[in-house]
């Protein structure tokens, strides 16, 4: 007969999943771990479950365990065992009373082989036979599914059609990350196990919501409202760090790991769990379970998209070859899987408007540590005492642990306030070791650190069998998370990560800086061999210097390139400004300038656009409203985002009199009109060209007779791609200007590149070569893509 031990029954509350206090019946609860016998069971649940166990003894429930694999009962029963047998007690309990409890423990204990609808319908009956031979009144079923996720839809489907506990009994299933890899696969998933599961079923479980420091966020940012909620906002809030760093690699996870990288792995859940925790607003009803997560969810519609320039992506250097090696790839192989992430995130709320909250977790770093710190303004300068308590940072730290300070602390720096203590569970430590904690020695802290310290799971585990859920991912959250995530996982799909050496030799090639709503890697120059990125050229890989065809050269990935280009452009408009009060800028039209576009409208905001006049380099004969358009172009990625005067929009006239590129409309010399009237000497200040694969540049097509408009600053041309008719400024006009740049990014262009630096010049077969500034600069800005191929 299996042994039960029976325990005390008394009544008492939980939170149910409507937030809505509901009573419980006591009784006997069957717990069933399937992947019982796998890498985290063994680590973390078992350890979990035996805690609850012995911590259970007076609630008034009874247990059995089982441990469901794959495997046949003779072969992991005794792997089982040796697992149970590795549990401990906490140390305030007698060494007699635990080998009592532990016996008893693993008396309770089975395992049983969940592979078929059998096995299910097998562990069911099994169930049901225990309850009655012995007399017992169910209280639930908790299934741990301690497996892959690709398993739990049809492991969710046995339990649903064979598992199901008698009425008045609770069923829950807890759900280990990943929840999916992107928002599709998310809902997919919650789709699926929907099929099966009710919501109020389904805990999907994050580890880190069950440390101590974690889950006291809320409760000490309620216990001590009366010094937060005056300085809990952007007029005394600097900015807002979650940070998850790891010395360790990833060998042995690779075919985990490189499927998700680290956005995937930490910040989605971890870090973006613990910022909602910082920036949500304060429940009414800490045990609420519904308005705790119906905060959360009001961060995630208030959080601004992430693009691109929103983060900075690394890899330390040994991953190509794990990689190469734990997934039988070739030496050719190049895996983009990012291991270190740096995000830079906003809230568009009244109350955080503008503060930066970073984001930040990677492996191979120089140490293990976790915090999560709120950074306070300081308005108090000191001339002479530098070393004065109110000189130094303000800022309040939830510390995880690891790292120079071991254990989990909230610390407060003393010129903010003296804390409350959040409950008879937390202690203020007094007596300091000689540690450092983000600048500030420990004893500039008030400190307060867990009486006893508890295991994460095992604090989650009991509150799955009480039923709480404030700690737990709903899927209306989840999906909210996976579509603040997917875009900008998205976006970095083809960006290759810096690679790092990792450790202490990482030296500052991962710090970063903030720009308004950008950040980037303060050391912009990093050379990237070829054994590292597993390409075959000779060249390193950098934000280059060089010459092409006897003119400077500037060349990088397509996103440096696009942002030193910007930049090149800022530093020209804002030297023109000094100069002459006013800049001259055109551009052309094409693929190519899109990003530029949207860089120059997203991130350049001290552009002064005010002073800026734009011209077009060519167009197509079309109207200006249709999407063939360049104007059209221009206008919807970057004109009608900058803050420049209309008059200073200087659109090509190629519609006129109702007619399109009419040689009697005179609509050349209109526009070479205007140019002469408000360009100084006809000379922009910077023409931005592109260049066609036939090696055409602005709207000049080989074939096309340049002499003919030797005298002229703009010219109707023919193209032999639709739509034919385009009006172009000449080379007169460019060759005039002083400073003109061409942009040439795309494997496509490795050809035309090739070809480039071999002809002489002729531009009646290749336009390009015959800009030549005559008083002016030129610089070619060519994507390594296009460069190298």
């Amino acid at each position: 007969m299996f042994v039960t031990v029976f325990l005390l029954l008394v009544t008492f509350c939980v939170q149910g999943g409507n937030g809505q206090e509901e009573s419980q019946r006591p009784g006997h609860v069957s717990v069933v771990i399937v992947g019982g016998t796998g890498d985290l069971a063994k680590k973390y649940l078992w350890q979990g479950f035996f805690k609850l166990y012995v911590n259970q003894v007076s609630s008034g429930n009874s247990f059995s365990f089982y441990g469901g694999g794959l495997s046949p009962v003779e072969k992991s029963t005794p792997v089982l065992f040796e697992i149970l047998k590795s549990v401990n007690c906490s140390k305030d309990v007698s060494e007699e009373r635990c080998a009592l409890v532990k016996e008893q423990f693993l008396r309770l204990a089975q395992y049983r082989q969940l592979k078929t609808l059998e096995d299910y319908q097998d562990l069911a009956k099994h169930i049901e036979k225990q309850l009655q031979e012995e007399g017992m009144v169910e209280a639930g079923r908790l299934f741990y599914l301690s497996v892959p996720a690709f398993a739990y839809a049809d492991i969710a489907g046995k339990i649903n059609s064979s598992c199901r506990p008698s009425s008045g009994a609770w069923l829950r299933v807890v759900l280990e990350k990943p929840f999916g890899h992107d928002y599709k696969s998310a809902q997919v998933l919650a789709t699926q196990l929907g099929n099966s599961l009710k919501e109020e079923e389904m805990y999907r479980i994050d580890h880190y919501l069950g440390k101590q420091v974690v889950a006291n966020i809320l409760p000490f940012r309620k216990e001590n409202g009366k010094f937060l909620d005056s300085i809990w906002n952007k007029h005394h809030i600097e900015r807002v760090e979650v940070i998850m760093k790891e010395t360790l690699d990833v060998k042995g996870r690779i075919p985990f790991y490189d499927q998700y990288g680290v956005i995937s792995d930490v910040l989605q859940n971890h870090l973006t769990e613990v910022m909602t925790l910082l920036t949500m607003r304060v429940p009414t009803n800490l045990s609420n379970s519904a308005e705790v997560l119906q905060n959360k969810l009001n961060i995630f519609t208030s959080l601004l998209p992430l693009g691109k320039h929103q983060a900075v992506i690394g890899q330390y250097r040994a991953y190509q070859k794990e990689v190469q090696k734990e997934l039988n790839k070739t030496k050719d192989h190049v895996s983009l899987t990012p291991t270190f992430a740096a995000v830079l995130a906003h809230i568009d709320e009244p109350q955080y408007d503008d503060v930066p909250i970073l984001l930040i977790s990677g492996k191979m770093l120089d140490e293990r540590v976790g915090y999560a710190r709120i950074l306070f303004k300081n308005d108090i300068f000191c001339l002479q005492s530098h070393n004065s308590v109110h000189c130094k940072p303000k800022q309040i730290i939830f510390y995880f642990g690891h790292g120079q300070l071991q254990y989990p602390a909230i610390l407060v720096s003393k010129n903010l306030f003296k804390p409350v203590l959040v409950d008879s569970e937390w202690k203020e430590v007094t007596e300091h070791q000689d540690v450092t904690v983000l600048g500030l020695p420990i004893s500039d802290y008030y400190v307060q650190t867990p009486v006893v310290l508890k295991e994460a799971y095992a604090e989650l585990i009991s509150h799955i069998i009480a039923g709480r859920r404030n700690n737990f991912i709903s899927n209306e959250n989840l999906l909210a998370s996976w579509d603040f995530w997917t875009p900008l996982l998205t976006s970095l799909a083809s960006s290759f990560p810096r690679i790092y050496p990792g450790g202490v030799d990482n030296g500052d090639m991962l710090d970063v800086s903030l720009k308004g709503r950008d950040i980037r890697y303060i050391n912009e120059v990093v050379i990237i061999s070829p054994d590292q990125v597993g390409g075959q050229s000779t060249n390193g890989f950098q934000v280059m210097q060089g010459k092409f065809r006897s003119a400077d050269m500037v060349s990088a990935w397509m996103e440096e390139l696009v942002e030193r280009l910007a930049t090149d452009i800022q530093e020209a408009a804002e030297a023109a400004v000094r100069k002459g009060g006013v800049f001259h800028l055109a551009l052309s039209g094409g693929s190519s300038p899109l990003a530029l576009f949207q860089r120059l409208a997203l991130h350049h905001f001290s552009f002064p656009w005010t002073e800026t006049h734009v011209w077009m380099v060519d167009e197509r004969c079309v109207p200006p409203t249709e999407l063939e358009s360049n104007f059209y172009s221009m206008h919807e990625y970057l004109l009608r985002h900058v803050k420049i005067p209309y008059y200073n929009i200087h659109p090509m006239p190629v519609q006129l009199n109702q007619r399109l590129c009419v040689e009697e409309d005179r609509g050349t010399l209109v526009y070479e009109s205007e140019i002469n009237k408000l360009v100084n000497g006809s000379s922009f200040h910077f023409v931005l060209l592109g260049v066609g694969f036939d090696g055409h540049t602005a709207s000049l097509f080989p074939g096309n007779k340049m002499n003919d408009h030797e005298k002229s600053l703009v010219a109707l041309t023919e193209s032999p791609v639709k739509p034919h008719q385009r009006m172009s400024l000449t080379f007169t006009a460019i060759n005039q200007a002083q400073k003109v740049a061409l942009l040439v990014m795309g494997k496509g262009k490795h050809e035309l590149i090739t070809q480039l630096s071999r002809v002489k010049d002729n531009p009646e077969k290749w336009p390009v070569t015959g800009v030549k500034p005559s008083k002016g600069s030129l610089v070619w800005y060519i994507d390594y893509d296009a460069l190298l191929g």
